[in-house]
């Protein structure tokens, strides 16, 4: 019966250390099939109706650094800043805070057995991610964790031309 009990605790210990090990690698970019503008939407609508997540490290924007503006994929609403985006090693974009509160809705919910702030557009009433309280501290301590398709970036020379010139200081961080 002690070699049954040991050999079930070192199949889940193993089990368990393989899974830890997967979720903190980047997986391989998947074939360009899967990327195609209607495995975009469709993603974008279980994402952002539904509230699904992508995943992570395979997303456009977790590793984006161009300077500009970020936002709602749908609505346009201005959402974050370049300025405002880090590299918290999670795999999505992630931001310290929107360029307008305003424009973003905080929620509560209880999914995935914890409590967790969502975060959605105020216009479009997207699910766009969540927000934690384990950002930089000089920051103001938060991390929007926001999904990729949720969002579109606009680059800071387009921003004028497309209606988003009065976030152009914030962009230039001034």
């Amino acid at each position: 019966m002690k070699l049954i009990a040991a050999t079930i605790a070192a199949t889940l210990l193993a089990g368990g250390a393989g899974y830890y090990a997967y979720a903190q690698t980047q997986p391989a970019p998947r074939a360009e099939a899967e990327r195609s503008p209607s495995a975009l939407e469709r993603l974008r609508n279980w994402v952002m109706d539904q509230g699904g997540t992508e995943r992570a490290f395979d997303n456009e924007y977790w590793n984006h650094h161009d300077a500009g503006i970020y936002v709602e994929a749908r609505t346009g609403e201005a959402l974050f800043a370049s300025t405002t985006k880090y590299d918290s090693g999670s795999g999505w974009p992630s931001f310290t805070r929107p360029v307008n509160p305003d424009n973003i809705v905080l929620r509560e919910e209880y999914t995935m057995g914890m409590r967790r702030i969502e975060v959605r557009s105020r216009n479009g009433n997207a699910h766009l991610g969540h927000v934690f309280d384990d950002g930089p501290r000089g920051s103001g301590g938060q991390r929007f964790c926001i999904n990729s398709c949720a969002i579109r970036f606009i680059p800071r020379d387009q921003m004028e031309a497309q209606g988003y010139g009065r976030y152009l200081s914030i962009v230039d961080g001034e």
